[in-house]
């Protein structure tokens, strides 16, 4: 029972002395049942308390430990060093552990080594300082940390072998990739060589359908073409021995004229025989020269009109007056006499023949435009093909090589040809070429 002193001063109890018998009791009690080891040590390394905590830690009963050195706790080699440890603080006060917490070894009494945390701290008395160690048993936790471990280490050892099963794998379907990218390739490889030779095959089939077109056509032409001069020059040729009188010369006259004119026709289809076999061998060649455009249009214009028919006329419209080219004048001559005479020979009596030249930016220009019969729509995407008849043209003398030769020389001097046609009504060509040419781009 505590008693206290009242005011009329009766005696009470000593409340210091109840308190600090209170507060040692409290110390005491978590002293005893403190989780974590407790162990005090003098300043000789000698130990003072234990809790039971701290004695069970180590394997010992508490009775066993008071009294005795706390190196016995330590293994080698800290057992020997800690003696030095205790001097060196003493002498110098540098403390290595003392209010710094660390991990450590501890030795327990059947030898077994174990890892704890060690916080050690310093309380000074009034004559003398002692050390509390406190005890943090870190067995579990390293067991934790070492299985821990041990299953990073598997399952690392689980991932290399899966990554290498799946690199395998991997490789595998890269090998089988590249057999089938091979495959393929070799398949490609041989779908476009077939495809070639198909395209090559399909070529030569067509060179030889062009080819026998080209000889049928050729046949035809020819055997009209020739059979009429030929016919024409033989029936003059016997007509000519009947007139041997003198008074029958007009008659001879009549008839020298048609084997003339025969004769010319001929030698003109064998001319265009001569320039394509000549084309086709690369032996004409460009022979520029300076040309006066008045004097070779006048010079064609004379000559075209020995060709009219009767009634016909040329319109001609020259804006190149004074004007001088560099080209070939026989080339170009000979492209304008074509156009020229084909639009004579195509357009019936009466009518007009409309030739107009111009030259604009370095280019000479010039337009055939005729009243003729026209070219069937389904026949103008053939008709600079050798040897090519429109189908209204077939009564017509000619050899189907014109305008086949014409574009020939277009290319030769690196111009151009364009038309339009409206059957039975007219057709109308515009050609340009260079004013100066260069041989060395146009040469062949």
């Amino acid at each position: 029972m505590c008693h206290f002193k009242d005011r009329q001063g009766g005696m009470k109890a000593n409340s210091h002395e109840i308190s600090r018998s209170d507060l040692t009791l409290r110390l005491k009690t978590v002293f005893e049942s403190a989780v974590d080891g407790i162990i005090i040590i003098d300043e000789q390394g000698s130990m003072e308390e234990v809790n039971p905590a701290g004695a069970r830690m180590f394997g010992y009963e508490v009775e066993e430990l008071i009294g005795k050195k706390v190196n016995i706790l330590m293994p080698l080699p800290y057992s020997k060093e800690h003696d030095g440890y205790m001097k060196n603080y003493h002498e110098t006060g540098v403390a290595k552990i003392i209010g710094i917490g660390r991990e450590v070894v501890g030795l327990k009494k059947n030898g077994e080594v174990f890892p704890f945390w060690l916080s050690v701290s310093k309380v000074v008395l009034e004559e003398r300082c002692i050390y509390t160690g406190f005890i943090h048993d870190l067995t579990q936790i390293k067991q934790a940390e070492k299985k821990l471990q041990t299953m990073n280490d598997e399952l690392e050892d689980l991932v290399m072998e899966r990554t290498y099963e799946l690199e395998r794998v991997v490789n595998k379907l890269l090998d089988l990739n590249k057999r089938f990218e091979d495959e393929i390739r070799a398949h490609i490889f041989t779908e476009n060589l077939l495809r070639k030779k198909e395209a090559e095959l399909t070529e030569s089939l067509n060179k030889e359908k062009e080819l026998g077109e080209l000889k049928s056509r050729f046949v035809s032409m020819a055997s009209h073409e020739f059979r009429t001069p030929l016919s024409t020059i033989l029936s003059s040729v016997a007509l000519l021995s009947r007139y041997t009188e003198s008074d029958q010369q007009s008659s001879r006259d009549k008839h020298l004229a048609k084997i003339k004119t025969a004769v010319n026709h001929l030698t003109g289809i064998l001319n265009d025989f001569l320039s394509i076999s000549k084309f086709d061998e690369g032996k004409i060649r460009a022979n520029p020269e300076a040309i006066n455009t008045d004097d070779m249009v006048k010079e064609i214009y004379e000559e075209m009109k020995a060709l009219l028919k009767p009634g016909q006329v040329i319109n001609l419209n020259n804006r190149t007056s004074g004007l001088t080219l560099f080209n070939d004048p026989k080339i170009i001559k000979n492209i304008f006499l074509n156009l020229l005479s084909n639009a004579i020979k195509y357009s019936k009596e009466g009518s007009e023949i409309f030739w107009s030249v111009d030259a604009q930016n370095g280019k000479l220009y010039f337009e055939v435009r005729d009243q003729g019969i026209g070219i069937p729509e389904e026949d103008q995407k053939y008709l600079f093909d050798r040897f090519f008849r429109a189908s209204n043209a077939t009564n017509i003398e000619g050899t189907g090589l014109g305008l086949n030769i014409v574009k020939k020389y277009l290319e030769l001097l690196g111009g151009h040809i364009t038309f339009k046609s409206v059957y039975g009504t007219g057709t109308t060509f515009n050609v340009e070429i260079p004013m100066n040419l260069n041989i060395s781009e146009n040469e062949t």
